[in-house]
This record gives C-alpha cells, sequence and structure tokens, in this order.
C-alpha cells in the first residue's frame, strides 16, 4: 500500500525522497540490463465483430454486479479534466500546483499509475470514452476535420474522419437511463450540438465548443444554461456549484453526473484572487507556471465543495467517484516530466494521464495499480457499476476494472492497448523539443502496447519505434533495431487489429507537399521565426 500523505507515488520504479516541499526523484540505474521479458503475441485470428476476443479476455458483462446499499444502486460522479497532465496533481508529484482535496481523495481510491487516454486530444479521446470504442470505430481522429499544419510539409493526404459523435451511438449515459439513473452532464461536451440527444437528461454548458465560451470569466456567451451569470462569475466555480446542485435536487434517487470541466484548457485564465500566491511562490523544478495553478488549486477547492456536499447529504457511502483527464498536459505550460511529449504527441506525455476510482464497498483504498488500461475501458466498468449489461447491438473495446479494483484478479491476462491517428497536428509555438519532429506534434501513425513494450508507426516514412516503458520510460532511445524480433511481432499485432477494425489508413500522397518547402520550415521553425496555432 502506498502512503499518499507522506510522498508522492513512486511511479517511475525508483526511490521518492522527500526534500522539504519538493521531492527528489532518485530513478534506477538502467546500465547493462538484460531485457530477459517473454512477450507471447500470438497470430491468433480476430473476429471482425469485437477485438477483445483477440488476446485480450472478454470484460465482465453480466456476471457478478456490485452491491447495492438498500437496494440503490450506487450514484456515479464522473470528474473530467481537460488537458491536466500526468503530474499535475499533487499526489502524482507536483511541487508547484495544490490539490489538497484531489490528494485526499487519491488515498482513499485505487490509483491507476498506467492510465491512458485513448487519444491524444479532445474529441477522439472523449469520443471513445463516452462510446467505448476505439477511434478507427467511431472516426473521430482530430479537432475538426480539416487538414492541420502547412500543406507543403505534409507528405500523405490526411483521413478526415468525423466532426461529431453518430447520435446512433450507445453511451454510457445512455445504458444509465435504462438503468434506471438520473443522468446530467456538466461543462464541456465537443462531441456534438448536444449531449441531450446521447443519453443525458440535464445538460448544462455542454456544445460543440472545446473550449470556454470567452475565456473563464463571465459572460459566458450562448452555452447551455449559462447565459445568465454575475459580473466576473469564473466557470470553473459555476459548474462546480453547479454540480452539487444537480446531486442535491436528485438526492433520493440514483444519478449519473458526467462533471466535465473546460479546465485546464486553453486561455489559461488566472483566478484573480489566487494570483499573489503563486507570484510569491517559490517556483518548482517541474513546474512554475502561475496562471495553471490558479487554475487547478480553484478546480481543487470546487470539487472539495462536491464531496463535502456528498458527504453532508450522507451519500458518500453509495457514491463511486472517477477522477481523469482527456489527455496530456498542455505543452506550453506544464510538464509530465520523466514522460515525453504532452498535448497531441503519442509519446507518454501525450496519452498517459490520471486516473483514480473510488468504489465504496468493492474497491480497495489507498493503493496503486500498474496495469496498462485505456479510455474504452471506462465503458464497461461503468456498466459493471450500475449493474447492467453492455449493449448488445455495439462493438465495446475495452475491459471492465472492477477486477482489478476489487484485486480479484491477480494475473490479469496481457491487454494490448491501440491508437491511430491519421491525421496531423501542428506544432505549438516554440515548443516542439519533445515530439518527433519540430513541425507537427503527430503525424500520421498508429501505436500498440503490450506489456512494457510500446511501438509507434508512422505512415509517412515507414518508421517504427520500439521501447521498453520499464527501462526507457521516457522513450529516449529507440530499440527497433536491437529488437527487431519485437518490433516485428507488435507490428504484425498492429496490423491485424488495423484490419479487424477496418481503420481508415492514409495512403495517398499529397501534391501540395514540398520537400525543399518542409527542410526550410525546419529550419526556420527551429530558429523561432513560425508561430503556429497554440489553442488546441
Amino acid at each position: 500500500m502506498v502512503d499518499f500523505k507522506s510522498s508522492p507515488l513512486d511511479l517511475f520504479g525508483g526511490e521518492v525522497i522527500g526534500v522539504g516541499f519538493n521531492r527528489i526523484l532518485i530513478m534506477k540505474k538502467a546500465v547493462c540490463i538484460l531485457f530477459v521479458l517473454c512477450l507471447k503475441i500470438g497470430s491468433a485470428v480476430a473476429s471482425k465483430d469485437s477485438y477483445r476476443d483477440f488476446v485480450v479476455e472478454e470484460p465482465l458483462a453480466s456476471g457478478e454486479k456490485s452491491k447495492a446499499i438498500n437496494g440503490i444502486k450506487p450514484n456515479i460522479l464522473f470528474i473530467l479534466l481537460d488537458d491536466f497532465g500526468w503530474r499535475d496533481a499533487g499526489f502524482m508529484g507536483s511541487d508547484f500546483y495544490e490539490t489538497p482535496v484531489i490528494d485526499q481523495l487519491a488515498s482513499e481510491s485505487v490509483v491507476f499509475t498506467n492510465a491512458y487516454a485513448a487519444a491524444a486530444n479532445c474529441a477522439p479521446s472523449r469520443a471513445s470514452l463516452l462510446s467505448g470504442q476505439y477511434s478507427p470505430r467511431h472516426e473521430i481522429y482530430n479537432v475538426g476535420t480539416k487538414p492541420r499544419g502547412s500543406a507543403a510539409c505534409r507528405r500523405l493526404e490526411h483521413i478526415s474522419g468525423k466532426e461529431f459523435l453518430d447520435a446512433e451511438s450507445d453511451t454510457w449515459a445512455n445504458v444509465a437511463q435504462k438503468a434506471g439513473y438520473v443522468t446530467g452532464m456538466i461543462g464541456k461536451w465537443h462531441l456534438s450540438e448536444d449531449p441531450l440527444d446521447y443519453g443525458f437528461s440535464f445538460n448544462l454548458g455542454g456544445d460543440h465548443r472545446g473550449s470556454p465560451p470567452e475565456g473563464y470569466y463571465s459572460p459566458h456567451v450562448d452555452a447551455p444554461g449559462l447565459g445568465e451569470a454575475p459580473e466576473g462569475e469564473y466557470i470553473t466555480d459555476r459548474l462546480n456549484d453547479e454540480a452539487l446542485k444537480f446531486i442535491e435536487r436528485n438526492k433520493g434517487k440514483s444519478w449519473l453526473l458526467y462533471l466535465s470541466h473546460f479546465a485546464v484548457h486553453t486561455p489559461l485564465d488566472a483566478k484573480k484572487e489566487l494570483l499573489d500566491k503563486y507570484r510569491e511562490k517559490t517556483p518548482g523544478e517541474l513546474h512554475s507556471h502561475v496562471n495553471m495553478a490558479t487554475m487547478v488549486e480553484c478546480l481543487d477547492q470546487g470539487i472539495g465543495r462536491i464531496l463535502d456536499g456528498i458527504s453532508r447529504l450522507g451519500l458518500d457511502e453509495n457514491t463511486i467517484i472517477i477522477f481523469s483527464s482527456d489527455n496530456g498536459g498542455f505543452g506550453p505550460a506544464t510538464d509530465m516530466y520523466p514522460l515525453r511529449g504532452y498535448k497531441g504527441t503519442y509519446y507518454e506525455g501525450g496519452i498517459r494521464v490520471p486516473l483514480v476510482v473510488k468504489w465504496p464497498g468493492v474497491g480497495r483504498s489507498g493503493i496503486r495499480v500498474d496495469n496498462p488500461v485505456t479510455g474504452v475501458d471506462l465503458y464497461p466498468t461503468l456498466c459493471d457499476m450500475m449493474r447492467h449489461d453492455l449493449p448488445a447491438d455495439q462493438v465495446i473495446d475495452g475491459r471492465s476494472l472492477r477486477p482489478l479494483l476489487e484485486g480479484s484478479e491477480v494475473e490479469r491476462v496481457e491487454q494490448p492497448l491501440f491508437w491511430h491517428f491519421p491525421a496531423y497536428l501542428q506544432s505549438y509555438s516554440g515548443v516542439f523539443d519533445e515530439q518527433r519532429d519540430p513541425l507537427f506534434r503527430s503525424r500520421p501513425c498508429s501505436i500498440v502496447r503490450l506489456g512494457d513494450w510500446k511501438l509507434h508507426y508512422y505512415y509517412e516514412d515507414q518508421e517504427m519505434l520500439l521501447f521498453n516503458l520499464k527501462m526507457d520510460i521516457g522513450e529516449n532511445e529507440n530499440v527497433a533495431g536491437t529488437f527487431p524480433g519485437k518490433a516485428s511481432k507488435l507490428k504484425r499485432l498492429l496490423d491485424d487489429w488495423i484490419s479487424v477494425t477496418e481503420a481508415a489508413v492514409p495512403v495517398a500522397k499529397n501534391p501540395l507537399f514540398d520537400a525543399e518547402a518542409e527542410r526550410l520550415a525546419i529550419e526556420k521553425f527551429t530558429k523561432g521565426s513560425i508561430a503556429t496555432d497554440q489553442l488546441r
């Protein structure tokens, strides 16, 4: 069991030593280490109906279900933050941002240290989360469908995909309604114009937008339910207050609330009352962004008010709490070290996220789970929590986390995790040192992780990058040449998955590509003379 109160999680296989306020991470030596890892990737034939049958076990769907208090199904509060990085909370090692409430929640919960978003940016990650499907099935690959970055530097025609989640998609909110829950969505939706079409009976603030309507301070122009707001209202406070009101209104029923905050997405509008505190605070070695720190503390305070309200209403013993983020942190403002990358990259810093689950009476308390899990796993987990079967007519790619939460699955069959990004995402302005090339945070690629091994495959030049995350969590040394057999096996596994999911693969050459223009752009970019959109 991890002591959350005395030190951050020993997340990296090394020792963590406290020195005053800061923590110094002492990484284990990785000199002359012999890889004695046996990876069994079968050549089984997968069913086109469900990739779960290929390597992994079927998720728990209709077997043993959770116990309710007095026959009432457990309430579910799902808190999803936006662009909140893997290390942005105190319990994950931040040395500047303050999150005492979230830290306390983690100490009472199961913390997944190898949890992933199903995509590296907002819309595709959220589509996978709500549908339980990897991106090739729902076909949302990027924010919007237009190509990103300079056309002269894109070697392939991107796959545009879809902008919104199909209304026919059977979300876990639909399942909740069938199970007798009152369902609410508060905050960022980003998957269509109206979440009420996807199983939610209440919506406040959610529409197609991925950022706060006019920044974090009122007026919140045209945001559903937020039209009337006092001058100076901070939208994070408003969403937290409305979440508590929703819970109070439905305290005698089984409810599911999806509290999807805009924070800490750009614009980085500081909570003004907290600015002086962080301007005067000594910067950390890992984090030091003042505006971000005020936004994080405001989130933490609001979550505290909600949790206090749940306790005051006597609902704490029958309320499940899930806390996570939609993708990695915003590169110009935060750091996920020792992970490489940030939002938009498919290195660990762009896709690994915090995940905390508190399930009273079922989940263990104050421990960590190191098994790799991903956003699509939350759909079958929520179905377990609601004691309802998975939909019969929709493929669900994930598997329930319940066995890991309750500790009943000692030896979990290794589950391959997949990502597919057949598009382009341009660089942030002035930040490009933790990506594959300076022009794009990501070019068209597919990724697979199985056990400690992770393979990147890039479609433009067919390059394969192979990393052993146990020995190289920072993805600094490509060992594809050292372990060609391992790389080939993972590539075959990836190819089989691409075939099974009928994923759209970019193959058409871009007629506007200009190799010389690309070379000059890289040269100019590295000198800091090209600015790109940093809002997504």
